[in-house]
């Protein structure tokens, strides 16, 4: 068919021709990024310089940068952040702890630690929607499983989600059970290409075990645990579903992250541009975090050389 179109010319010439072959078959791919991803991003883009409202059929008028400075000016905004901020730090750190410690004890072998290793790694592959229905379920006053055993000690009815506090640790608590398994992985496949000679040497100098994990252990674990906390951080501060299924932002405010307040701002109070700006600023911050990372990989791998 190819040798055909050649002979005829013209387009199918053209299109049969071997150095447009691979460009050909790179086409589809590259215009479903360009309509799904590309297009969007900037149609969204556009839109946060606009006065727009998707609930509205008026006529976009432009607004320049007012619907950033609108943004950054609003002090609710900066409640959310706080509050983000806040379910980030106590999150990636439970994480970082949690998933260290079950790494150094499955870096060990021990009877059935094939089957421990998968039911510990079960809670990162169950959805978020699930992880939020079984937590709200267990922090219920009335029939959960948290209210249950608090009443063998109190005859109150304990309501961990009754309080600010309590319902920022119910979220945090949630979330790192969920991802522990992660960061524990990552720990684990650097825990598991330390040279064993290494050890043997430590052991014959008699260094403490203190002063093996120092000189050992951690430059090897150093860099994915920077990965750890750059994954984590990143979706730990885009964290939504979570938060809206146990909480729903309550009680009050005082747990609605900048994610559920960016889809309030969207799809019930249809902010367009307003939303539009913020995400943005959203993504720049991520852009911030990835930069920092960067950076902080760049600065070890200078003074290893």
């Amino acid at each position: 068919m190819a040798d055909v179109a050649k002979k005829q010319g013209g387009f199918g010439a053209w299109l049969f021709d071997p150095k447009r072959r691979g460009a050909l078959l790179v086409t589809p791919a590259i215009v479903v990024l360009f309509v799904m991803n590309i297009f969007p991003l900037m149609w969204s883009f556009g839109l946060s310089f606009f006065n727009y409202k998707a609930s509205s059929l008026k006529v976009p008028t432009f607004r320049g940068l007012s619907n950033y400075e609108r943004v950054l000016s609003d002090e609710r905004v900066w409640e959310r952040f706080q509050t983000t901020a806040l379910i980030v730090g106590s999150s990636v750190l439970m994480q970082l702890v949690i998933g260290f410690l079950l790494a150094l004890m499955f870096a060990k072998v021990f009877p059935m630690r094939r089957i421990v290793l998968m039911l510990v790694l079960t809670p990162m592959m169950l959805s978020f929607v699930s992880v939020g229905v079984f937590f709200k379920l267990f922090y219920e006053p009335t029939f959960g499983i948290v209210s249950y055993v608090i009443n063998f000690f109190t005859e109150d009815h304990f309501v961990l989600l009754g309080s600010p506090g309590g319902a920022i640790a119910g979220i945090v608590i949630a979330d790192a059970w969920m991802w522990s398994p992660f960061v524990m992985l990552l720990v684990l496949a650097g825990l598991v290409s330390v040279p064993k000679y290494l050890y043997e040497a430590a052991e014959i100098d008699r260094a403490s075990k203190w002063r093996t994990f120092r000189t050992i252990t951690f430059p090897y674990i150093k860099s994915l645990l920077l990965l750890a906390v750059l994954f984590r951080t990143i979706e730990t501060f885009k964290l939504f579903d979570i938060v809206y299924i146990i909480t729903e932002g309550g009680p009050g405010s005082s747990t609605e992250t900048i994610a559920v307040y960016l889809y309030r701002t969207a799809f019930q109070f249809f902010k367009t541009s307003q939303s539009s700006a913020l995400a943005y600023i959203v993504l720049f911050i991520v852009i911030v975090l990835t930069n920092l990372y960067l950076y902080a990989v760049n600065q070890r791998a200078e003074e290893i050389d």
